[in-house]
């Protein structure tokens, strides 16, 4: 859904972005290759400029996009990620070589220790637990139609945004409806009939 953006504040929106590097919909990948994936994730300043992707860095890399669009799936309602995306999150984290360290203002600090393109997944993930911990997290989701799936941050007062645009997505999920809804109606007239 490239002609919606429903940009997420600050640096959350790189998470965003990562996410929608799949247009679902159109049936595009911006990661498709080594070469795109190391030139996305220098665009995002995420790998240096002497790194490069591995043709094995792809399939983690967008597993790892996909467990997130999976994760903000579950932020619809508020329920359990799917164990195979948290798996999968966690995997990454460990190839980040993430820590987590305690400071001396009751706080913490968190970082990916790995570099390359581990280490640009482990930051991507560190921008997940930043918002985690300041309750923005919960308002990135995917659009709930299902050949949409764009990642959009939902700005509604009640936190009840459900389509990446309610004009395109909503639209289309309302019509749908309205049709079935026609459909039930007249095959119920005809069989009274």
């Amino acid at each position: 859904m490239t002609t919606v953006t429903v940009k997420a504040p600050g640096r959350l929106e790189l998470v965003r972005q990562f996410v929608n590097t799949r247009d679902v919909e159109a049936g595009t990948d911006l990661l498709a290759t080594a070469g795109e994936l190391t030139a996305w994730l220098r665009s995002a300043r995420l790998l240096g400029p002497d790194e490069v992707a591995e043709p094995r860095d792809v399939a983690k890399v967008v597993a790892l996009r996909e467990a997130l669009r999976d994760a903000l799936s579950a932020n619809h309602d508020g329920g359990a990620i799917d164990p195979s995306a948290v798996q999968t999150m966690n995997s990454v984290a460990r190839d980040a070589k993430m820590s987590i360290s305690l400071t001396a203002d009751s706080g913490w600090t968190h970082r990916a220790t790995a570099s390359g393109v581990s280490g640009a997944a482990g930051s991507l993930l560190e921008l997940v637990i930043d918002a985690m911990a300041v309750d923005s997290w919960r308002r990135l989701k995917v659009c709930v139609n299902d050949t949409c799936r764009w990642a959009f941050y939902d700005h509604s007062r009640a936190r009840s945004g459900k389509w990446c645009s309610m004009q395109i997505c909503g639209n289309r999920s309302k019509q749908q409806a309205w049709r079935e809804r026609e459909g039930t109606v007249r095959r119920r007239s005809v069989r009274d009939s």
